[in-house]
């Protein structure tokens, strides 16, 4: 039907979008679909190996799937202000912007790790499986807020 795409109904250009929510611990990461109408969780690196094994990571999949923006989701109080860990953010979200040459744009995470673990209790996930999907998960919450606010 070739009247859809010229009446404006698909986006004529396509834009990956990598959603990262970022821990001590562990990364997760989520990746819009061509068009960025939703998020998938895509993986969760570890950070036990060092941080650099994960950015480098982080390089790769945004050059295999030619990212062309990042979304970080930046730890806030409930206040408003940031703290340690979002300083900490803010630094890895530069270091992934130098490092890969696109544009890192910091949104607001807070609760979506409370979401996460609500969405995995209502799925029945067992306890031991948590700690690696959790941070998918987040991620992939962070990425859909981010793609909606932009529609």
């Amino acid at each position: 039907m070739p009247g859809i795409c010229n009446k404006g109904l698909l986006r004529k250009e396509t834009m990956r979008i990598l959603g990262i929510d970022y821990g001590d611990s562990r990364i997760g990461l989520a990746l819009s679909d061509p068009f960025g109408w939703t998020a998938q969780g895509i993986d969760t690196l570890s950070c036990k190996n060092g941080l650099e094994n994960a950015v480098k990571e982080i390089v790769r999949i945004v050059s295999e799937n030619k990212v062309e923006k990042i979304v970080i989701g930046l730890p806030k109080n409930m206040n408003g202000t940031l703290g340690p860990r979002g300083e900490k953010t803010q630094a890895f979200a530069e270091k992934i912007a130098q490092r890969t040459g696109i544009e890192v744009v910091a949104w607001d995470e807070r609760l979506t790790t409370v979401a996460a673990n609500r969405t995995m209790h209502e799925m029945g996930t067992k306890t031991s499986k948590k700690k690696g999907l959790v941070d998918r998960i987040a991620a992939v919450y962070i990425l859909q807020g981010y793609l909606d606010s932009i529609k």
